[in-house]
């Protein structure tokens, strides 16, 4: 490709669930054509060499960028990142789908647009014949169609820090940190540095798992590094001028990010729970704005009992609420 693509593609080929191929036929099968698909290839054995060959060799737009060392998701990123071409980057999973024009709705945008930090688009999970909208989708709609600063729209802080929903321009790609959830940091970290920012309403992605997990930290990683990330996104929101608007948005995303990982089954094993626990107490009391208004209803007792430090208390309510959902399904 002569010409520099207007999209880099960057896709960590990282295939847990064998969905890699269909990810980039989606990609391939485009009606826009001017991007390119970085496909990244470290030593795991997660990565499937004869896949990523065929795809090499199929089209002039895959580039393969190989690495010499099992290094995890984030840094497989920053390693297509620096190979990327184009004007913005675009990072997927093995497990996404792009709807077939969706590349061409983000160029027909930032030709509406000119030159944006980050376009921010919508994304759906599919799991078993059920599709979920994401859980930004009411923040993007409600963002409405002019360009904007991150602190004009700081609401935005409180989506999920997900690095696929979002075009970025190549200059501004932050660098993502290793271990698990490294997406946090980048995330608030390109929105903060923003100067023009956009959302292009429509669902994009498909996401093809129930929930949001991401497919391979760095060699050594653990689900307690969310800790270390959102203390980095906090640092960065002190360094901000004028952001206290933010902090309450940032604030909210993180508890529900700790209950998020505390709830979820296989994240946190049953002897580090109260661990866990009790560093995600500890973040609350230390980061919570003054003034701040927990939500409302079963999240806002969850948020308390946090508050509180309150690990057995918590525990017998979230077993009180499934007894409760037993009986009601009978």
């Amino acid at each position: 490709m002569a010409d520099s693509p207007l999209i880099s593609v960057v896709v960590p080929a990282y295939d847990l669930q064998q969905q890699l191929k269909e990810c980039l036929d989606s990609l391939l099968a485009q009606s826009f054509r001017g991007f390119e698909i970085v496909l990244v290839v470290d030593r795991s054995p997660e990565c499937p060499e004869r896949l990523v060959e065929a795809y090499e060799m199929r089209d002039p737009r895959v580039t393969v960028l190989r690495l010499n060392a099992a290094v995890g998701i984030g840094r497989s990123r920053n390693a297509g990142a620096a190979q990327a071409r184009g004007r913005y980057v675009l990072f997927l999973d093995s497990d996404h789908l792009l709807a077939p024009d969706a590349l061409q709705a983000m160029a027909d945008r930032l030709e509406e647009t000119g030159d944006l930090d980050v376009l921010l688009f919508g994304h759906n999970r599919e799991h078993r014949g059920r599709i979920w909208p994401g859980g930004a989708s009411e923040l993007l709609a409600a963002a409405g169609p002019e360009v904007f600063a991150p602190l004009e729209r700081p609401e935005l802080l409180g989506a999920p820090p997900l690095a696929w929903d979002r075009l970025i321009r190549r200059e501004a790609v932050p660098t993502f940190p290793d271990g698990h959830y490294e997406e946090v940091p980048a995330v608030h970290e390109s929105l903060l540095a923003a100067g023009r920012i956009a959302v292009l309403d429509r669902e994009c992605v498909t996401i093809r798992r129930r929930h949001t997990l991401h497919p391979a930290g760095s060699p050594g990683s653990s689900h307690f590094d969310v800790f270390d990330q959102y203390e980095h996104s906090f640092g960065l929101l002190e360094r901000t001028a004028d952001a206290d608007p933010a902090r309450p948005h940032l604030f909210t995303r993180m508890i529900r990010h700790y209950l998020f990982v505390f709830d979820l089954a296989g994240c946190v094993p049953r002897a580090e729970r109260p661990q866990f626990f009790h560093r995600a107490a500890e973040h609350y009391r230390r980061f919570v704005p003054e003034g701040y208004r927990r939500p409302d209803g079963r999240e806002g007792i969850k948020f308390s009992l946090l508050a509180t430090g309150a690990y057995a208390a918590f525990e017998v309510a979230k077993l009180s609420h499934i007894a409760r959902g037993a009986v009601g399904r009978r």
